[in-house]
């Protein structure tokens, strides 16, 4: 079903019982680990009482003293999100089943609603051929309604300029003036620039990035001559498959992009949760909640390993070596 053509409070639903409800149960209702230094702090353990929230009962002290323990929460402060969001013509790429944009607008609706009904608040900035439009933060689950119809509602550009980041960044630069957790969400298929203000942004707010990318981005499969289009020039090119040198050098190519998005975020202290059109976003929210957690425990030898270790989508090319030769 086209993007465009789906229902807010549909896909609100949807993705409450699909994914919502089993990160409840993955994360054991320990979402403070997406969020460093935001909404809840670990205020102490007492004993298991009749009544209590078994998703808040911790484990491993559990074990160890044979005793049900539960974890005590103290709510830190509210927390304001924001999405900065790339809808340029490349994230319009993907399987049959998935595009970078659908999988943009299941994300932004799962982590909106994870948020504010917590009693948050979460606005956005979306980002297209230019910069064309504020969502104002606020709370509740209409907001999240409002920001998925606003991104359902955003139309797919046939063609656009390169991507320009740093006007997206530059945007939110102007537009947070309190200290926020911002998310941005793109492929980060972009002009040159865009790393200063990053760092920028870093400084001035807890900012992650969500990388969204497809499989074939990263290797073509053998299956003969194509024309490849660029998404946002237009430009063509005609390419055969077949040719193992060629398909090699599209890795190579993949592999060097990979590793200069690696630089860029080290340099700016951005965690990056990489998101592929073919993953459980369940999991892949948990997977990247855990290694934030490794990181709070051991943060020098996470830091070290971050710099060789790229991501899933780096696993991938290194896999697809053995396959061309």
């Amino acid at each position: 079903m086209p993007v465009s053509a789906q229902n807010p409070e549909a896909i609100l639903r949807r993705l409450e019982w699909t994914v919502v409800r089993r990160l409840d149960g993955l994360l054991q209702g320990d979402y403070r680990t997406l969020f460093r230094g935001f909404g809840l702090d670990l205020a102490g353990l007492r004993e298991y009482q009749s009544g209590d929230d078994v998703r808040y009962i911790d484990w491993n002290v559990t074990a160890r003293l044979q005793t049900p323990y539960v974890r005590q929460y103290v709510e830190d402060r509210e927390v304001t999100a924001w999405f900065l969001l790339d809808l340029s013509p490349s994230v319009d790429f993907g399987t049959v089943q998935t595009l970078k944009r659908s999988l943009l607008i299941d994300f932004v609706t799962v982590l909106a609603r994870l948020l504010t009904r917590h009693g948050n608040r979460v606005g956005a900035i979306l980002y297209a051929d230019k910069v064309n439009g504020v969502i104002p933060a606020q709370g509740g689950r209409t907001q999240v309604l409002r920001l998925t119809n606003e991104l359902l509602l955003q139309p797919s550009l046939r063609h656009a300029p390169l991507t320009d980041l740093a006007a997206l960044l530059a945007a939110a630069l102007r537009t947070l003036r309190r200290r926020s957790l911002v998310f941005i969400v793109s492929d980060f298929i972009s002009a040159p620039g865009w790393h200063k203000p990053l760092g920028m942004l870093a400084q001035r707010h807890e900012v992650l990035a969500v990388r969204l990318y497809d499989p074939r981005e990263m290797a073509l499969p053998d299956i003969g001559p194509l024309i490849l289009e660029d998404a946002e020039t237009g430009e063509q090119l005609y390419v055969d498959t077949h040719d193992k040198h060629f398909r090699r050098r599209f890795v190579e190519a993949a592999r060097r992009r990979e590793y200069a998005l690696k630089v860029a975020f080290d340099r700016a202290g951005v965690d990056v949760l990489a998101l592929s059109t073919e993953d459980d976003l369940a999991q892949e929210i948990v997977r990247f909640a855990t290694l934030r957690k490794q990181q709070q425990k051991a943060p020098a030898a996470f830091a070290a390993s971050r710099v060789h270790g790229l991501s899933p989508a780096r696993s991938a090319i290194d896999g697809l070596d053995t396959s061309l030769g």
